[in-house]
């Protein structure tokens, strides 16, 4: 078993007990959002930081307003 911490950009987001330690440019999903695994560091023989990019969140109520201005006749 290892102690995984997940970083994303020098920030904390998470730690998990795993059986195997994630690969770099493996996909993984934390807290519900998807994300790409770009570095992994051994800190101990069984602590490692994995440093994660997550895809960007597109904020959909702002594309929501435009089509309401196109829909105006």
């Amino acid at each position: 078993m290892y102690a995984i911490h997940f970083y994303e950009n020098n920030n904390y987001v998470l730690n998990q007990v795993l059986r195997n330690i994630p690969a770099v440019d493996e996909n993984v999903t934390l807290k519900g959002r998807k994300g790409k695994v770009m570095r992994i560091e051994e800190i101990k023989e069984n602590v490692y930081y994995v440093f994660v990019e997550f895809e960007k969140v597109v904020d959909k109520s702002k594309t929501a307003a435009l089509d309401v201005k196109k829909k105006r006749r």
